[in-house]
């Protein structure tokens, strides 16, 4: 088939991008072809056609220009990559018109608003390993961000898929061959199925300029394997954006020593960032704690809650901010005042690096720069060292200020190419031609006025279309009387058209004033940006503290609104809670009463609570309450409790809930048994370990002793601070020293049985299943048929795992708490005191104490 000149630039075009969809620019279109054309039209229901109007010979669908961003984040979001051919040389000159492809947009580099989320990151990440050691490189570009990890050792792989699970990038990047493919690629399709893969081959000559164009040496990786990670990354970063990228200035690395540790099971288990449901925000830790006024203050308090500290220092510093900030109302007020007038700087910043900022991101930028001014003066007086940190480093800009206050307009439009954006009295050129183009309806009027005078002609007029320029039109009737110096230009029914030199004159005047006017206006446009991104370092490190006092106020927010507490440091590896609630399920109790519970680990007396009583009783709910005031504690945030005293501790491992494994096929009881291993290879006695029935996936007596066996483990090898829950009531015979019996209170009526979540000292004897059947809604002549066989069971039953005889009941004190919703510290209250002495005033104002303390201990205000 013989190719215009055009579909063999076409072609060259797409040879060179062969793994990308080719948006080709033809005019007002972007066209593609052949299987782009194909794949396009299948994918977003556009129509198919062919360039010659024979589908068989070239298929072919376009889409508008100026509707292009919504297409192609349609296809982003599909894990597709597109590029992007443009028309180089001028559209109206002889010839083929010059194209070439001015961005590779892909899942991980896209920086259209329309396809990307405020609060959260698009990163993109990229695999290198050597000699069995593992480096990750990731950036955001979007805001500027780059970081690596080096993974070695045993915990390598999990270490890196765990990382991989917290970034949740839309693309990644496979450098050279990778031994675990497989076990890779199980990971993406089970819990990244929309990550798009992309594969380098290897490093090219000139990796190490990459990295000093854009880092310091004292930054860079120690191991040259890892800069090299680094570098084909922002190889990859340029080849596809295709700018210089100078807003990426700043490598981070991630030192897991300094961090509570999260792997991919403790992420998922506790909602932290993401719900089991479907993967959103709502009902998360993050939703609940997220009262942030900007951008970036909620990507960075979602990062805060992903990586806990370890440094008490550090921890001390935060809760310090946050104290200050919940003491002063009015302080976090203004703050907050202030902060919701400051736009997403990260992002307005690298839309100004690449050349992609309208002249309404430089009107936000006025306006957020604007509101630093009385967010300092406001932070003047703060004394917690990290509030003096983020008063130090937000810089003040008021030449940037200035010049966008007196350059933009305040309402922008949205194209640059069409004028309108840069105020009068700014620059004097712009200035004389804006005057002719306002002033040529004036003079068309005067010129009008003047021809009808000198050629007596009344009905002349002037007017102007796209087709013939400027005219002068004349009826029939005054035909006559037309001068000789008139061109005529075109013949109508009932008039003549004519233009004479002076208007000639006009028209090009006119024309080129209104073209002139564009091309200055983009030209200072340009220069301003220009100017703006000389001071990009400055106003980047001013947003990261603005983030930093949004979070931190967002945290005091939460414990003003919630009724939270501040915890207190220990060194003794104790985690003692009093009062304690679960901060999500308190939240979604509006109508009903949560119950607080206290816990006490240590090492001394009580290394594992071994906790026992039916499913539904709430359980789950308490173990995961202790870890999430552990996480929230440590990452710098008030807790829901009454006290809490902690020693950080280094990893939270979570072993809770069942699911099948479908995509590796793996059964329930092989996911469970997994994370298990996982859990006893890897805690340490700096460990919380969450056990939720274990063993529960096989047979009773296969189960009873794998659950003996690991809390035996956990006991004598590993001594990590341990919450394990059971079905089992046969296993709390294991208790000694270091292991305490705990159950879940439950009240008996006849064949009624009421769950009151209450965490007591003491072991159950029933597992109450039937119970849960009944209030699940089974059948009544079901329930009634399994309990005739529960019955039989236990009458012919004598078989233990242990010689020893579980315990048969709670100490009686404990015992008589069954019964009881009260926190014993409200019970110990109500019991003291001493009603037939108390006046009817004391006793009203009594109970008003008492049910402001029950509204703390249920979270409300």
């Amino acid at each position: 088939m013989e190719l215009t000149p055009m579909m063999q630039q076409y072609l060259e075009t797409k040879n060179r991008h062969p793994d990308e969809i080719l948006f080709f620019r033809l005019g007002d279109f972007y066209e593609m072809f052949f299987d782009d054309a194909k794949l396009v039209s299948r994918e977003l229901g556009l129509t198919l056609t062919s360039r010659s109007g024979n589908k068989e010979k070239t298929p072919m669908c376009g889409v508008p220009y100026h509707a292009a961003e919504s297409y192609i984040a349609k296809l982003i979001n599909k894990g597709y990559k597109v590029a992007i051919a443009e028309q180089i040389g001028d559209p109206k000159a002889k010839g083929l018109t010059k194209r070439e492809v001015i961005k590779i947009v892909t899942p991980g580099t896209v920086l259209a608003e329309s396809s990307l989320h405020d609060a959260q990151n698009n990163y993109i990440a990229l695999i290198f390993e050597e000699e069995e050691a593992l480096a990750l490189a990731a950036a955001d570009v979007s805001t500027g961000e780059c970081f690596y990890g080096v993974y070695e050792g045993k915990a390598a792989r999990q270490m890196l898929f765990d990382e991989l699970y917290r970034l949740m990038m839309p693309e990644l990047i496979l450098m050279g061959e990778i031994a675990f493919r497989d076990e890779l690629d199980e990971f993406l399709a089970l819990r990244m199925p929309k990550c798009a893969l992309t594969h380098r081959k290897a490093v090219f000559p000139d990796w190490k300029l990459r990295l000093t164009q854009h880092f310091d040496k004292d930054s860079l990786p120690r191991r040259e394997f890892a800069q090299k990670a680094v570098a084909v990354l922002l190889d990859y970063l340029h080849e596809t954006v295709k700018t210089d990228l100078s807003h990426i200035n700043r490598l981070i690395y991630l030192d897991a020593s300094a961090n509570l540790v999260l792997d991919t099971y403790t992420l998922r288990n506790l909602e932290i960032i993401r719900n089991l449901r479907d993967g959103g925000k709502k009902d998360t830790l993050l939703d609940v704690l997220d009262f942030t006024k900007t951008a970036m203050g909620s990507r960075l308090l979602r990062k805060w809650l992903e990586y806990p500290l370890l440094s008490r220092e550090k921890i001390e510093r935060r809760l310090d901010g946050v104290a200050e900030f919940a003491a002063d109302f009015s302080l976090r007020e203004d703050v907050q005042a202030h902060c919701r007038e400051i736009f997403d700087f990260e992002r307005l910043l690298t839309r100004i690096e690449v050349g992609t900022a309208n002249a309404r991101d430089l009107v936000a930028l006025k306006l957020s720069l604007g509101a630093l001014p009385p967010l300092k003066a406001r932070l003047a007086a703060v004394s917690a060292p990290l509030l003096r940190e983020a008063e130090g480093g937000v810089a003040l800009f008021e030449e940037i200020v200035s010049l966008l206050e007196r350059a933009i307009v305040e309402e922008p439009g949205i194209s640059l190419r069409e004028g309108g954006i840069i105020k009068e009295n700014y620059d004097a050129e712009l200035d004389e031609y804006r005057h002719i183009s306002h002033d040529s309806k004036k003079m068309l009027q005067q010129m009008e006025e003047r021809e009808k005078e000198l050629t007596g002609i009344k009905t002349l007029k002037i007017g102007y279309n796209k087709v013939f320029g400027y005219y002068i039109e004349v009826r029939r009737s005054g035909a006559d009387l037309v001068p000789e110096r008139y061109i005529r230009k075109q013949t109508l029914a009932n008039a003549e058209r004519y233009i004479t030199e002076e208007l000639k004159e006009f028209e090009t005047k006119i024309l080129g004033a209104q073209e002139k006017i564009v091309q200055i206006e983009y030209r200072l446009f340009t220069e301003i940006r220009e100017t703006i991104k000389a001071d990009l370092s400055r106003i980047q490190q001013t947003a990261q503290h603005i983030a930093v006092l949004d979070v931190l106020a967002s945290l005091a927010e939460a414990a003003n609104n919630y009724n939270y507490v501040r915890p207190k440091l220990a060194a003794n590896g104790e985690i003692s809670i009093r009062d304690g609630r679960h901060p999500l399920v308190e939240r979604i109790l509006t109508n009903d009463l949560f119950v607080p519970n206290d816990t006490e680990l240590n090492h001394q007396e009580c290394e594992v609570m071994l906790i026992t009583g039916p499913n539904m009783a709430g359980k789950s709910t308490y173990m995961r309450q202790v870890a999430l005031l552990t996480l929230m504690a440590q990452s710098g945030s008030f807790v829901p409790a009454k006290e809490m005293t902690f020693s950080p501790v280094d990893r939270i491992f979570t072993r809770i809930g069942a699911s099948d494994d479908l995509v590796s096929g793996q059964s329930t009881f092989m996911v469970e048994m997994n994370e298990v291993a996982q859990i006893l290879k890897y805690a340490t006695k700096d460990s919380l370990v969450i056990l939720d029935e274990i063993g529960r996936g096989t047979s009773t007596f296969d189960g009873m002793s794998i659950a003996r066996a690991v809390v035996e483990y956990m006991r004598s090898k590993i001594h990590a601070k341990t919450l394990f829950a059971t079905h089992y009531h046969e296993l709390t015979d294991m208790e000694d020293e270091r292991i305490k019996n705990y159950c879940i209170a439950v009240k008996e009526r006849g064949a009624k049985v009421a769950f009151l979540r209450r965490i007591i000292r003491g072991s159950a004897d029933k597992s109450y299943g039937i119970h849960v059947a009944r209030l699940a809604g089974l059948p009544k002549n079901v329930t009634q048929r399994a309990q005739e066989i529960l019955d039989e069971i236990e009458q012919c039953a004598g078989i233990a795992v242990s010689s020893k005889a579980p315990e048969q009941a709670a100490p009686q004190e404990e015992a008589a708490l069954m019964g009881s919703l009260f926190a014993p510290s409200l019970r110990d209250t109500i019991l003291s005191l001493d009603v037939m002495a108390m006046t009817p005033l004391e006793a009203l104002n009594e109970l008003y104490r008492l049910q402001q303390q029950v509204k703390g201990e249920e979270g409300k205000r």
